[in-house]
């Protein structure tokens, strides 16, 4: 470690357990930061839910998260009281942490708190979101992609730190089965109706992955047919790591600019290449001909599908590997806390 160990107040989503059960990059993203701080021998204590499984120390006012219990409502409260609680005890710690599920509530708390606050968001804000937020230009902002730090223009983004994950998780599969994948929320902008249309028109079977929304009851299921388009359900994370290492290709036809792809990053670590739409944060995810194929359209990725499965799929997971290991985010993240907590002492 170069420096002291830092006091770190990491706060969680309070809406599930951490690490979720499946479902939740927010919450997983959480974990292996938190996990990784405490490998490096920091003070860290993790604000979340009771049911939460951590080696930091855990101060919990919940027992479990409101997506499991209707009583715990309005679910912004909850969230802002475990804010407090820890901004309450802002004096205990060198740095605190925001993980903002939805939008950065912490920002009401920048000026009174006597220890930095620093905010990762995990979605690409509207104008109008960095407009309000704008009221508080000092209040530092790591951002997850240059994708997102873009959309945060005017704001006080301090780094950019892209995700990593636990890739000694995700097995390495050198020989496929034949099949593609859809792996993410059912959403008009995560392009699963795209996703079905493509693996119609080049005659594969396509497994969708994620749990049954109403998107999915109304737009999807009809298009379910068992045989070709296949439903599984929302997978767990073993069964992702299945679901990955057996697929040719991980579908990516993303219709919305997001600021990062996690699902894109978990698939390269099995080996699996990507097929994706040239939109947000692709590129800084994808190396183009290596870890996958960037394509500007649905035709053009239906037209050049065979590129991506002829990819080298040991090399896709030697980049995966050195790219999106914990070590480098967390590296990256506990030099961006020296700087702030150095900055607030300057």
């Amino acid at each position: 470690m170069i420096g002291p160990p830092l006091r770190i107040a990491h706060i969680a989503p309070v809406a599930t357990t951490i690490p979720p059960n499946k479902s939740g990059s927010v919450e997983q993203m959480t974990y292996l930061l938190t996990e990784g701080l405490v490998a490096r021998g920091h003070d860290v204590t993790l604000f979340a839910t009771g049911d939460s499984t951590t080696t930091a120390k855990l101060e919990a006012i919940y027992p479990h998260g409101y997506w499991h219990d209707p009583h715990m409502w309005p679910w912004e409260l909850y969230e802002m009281l475990n804010l407090a609680a820890a901004v309450e005890r802002a004096r205990d710690f060198d740095i605190i942490h925001y993980e903002a599920a939805y939008y950065p509530m912490s920002l009401a708390f920048a000026r009174l708190s006597p220890t930095p606050i620093v905010q990762t968001l995990h979605h690409s804000p509207s104008e109008a979101e960095v407009g309000l937020w704008s009221r508080y230009p000092e209040a530092p902002f790591i951002a997850i992609s240059n994708e997102q730090a873009r959309l945060l223009a005017g704001l006080n983004v301090t780094d950019v730190v892209l995700h990593g994950i636990d890739v000694g998780q995700f097995a390495f599969r050198a020989e496929p089965d034949d099949y593609l994948l859809f792996l993410g929320r059912f959403t008009e902008g995560k392009g699963v109706l795209q996703a079905i249309e493509l693996a119609k028109r080049v005659g594969l079977r396509l497994i969708l992955a994620a749990a049954e929304d109403e998107y999915y009851r109304r737009h999807v299921a009809p298009l379910v047919d068992g045989n070709r388009i296949v439903y599984f359900g929302e997978a767990d994370h073993a069964a992702k790591v299945r679901l990955y290492g057996g697929a040719r290709a991980l579908l990516y036809p993303i219709q919305a600019r997001e600021p990062f792809g996690l699902v894109l990053a978990e698939a390269m670590a099995c080996g699996t290449p990507v097929a994706a739409l040239d939109r947000g944060a692709v590129r800084e995810i994808v190396d183009d001909g290596v870890t996958g194929i960037v394509f500007d359209d649905l035709e053009q990725m239906a037209g050049e599908l065979p590129r991506v499965f002829d990819l080298d799929r040991a090399r896709v997971r030697q980049q995966a590997v050195e790219r999106f290991g914990i070590d480098r985010m967390v590296d990256e993240y506990v030099a961006a806390y020296r700087r702030l907590t150095a900055a607030r002492h300057a």
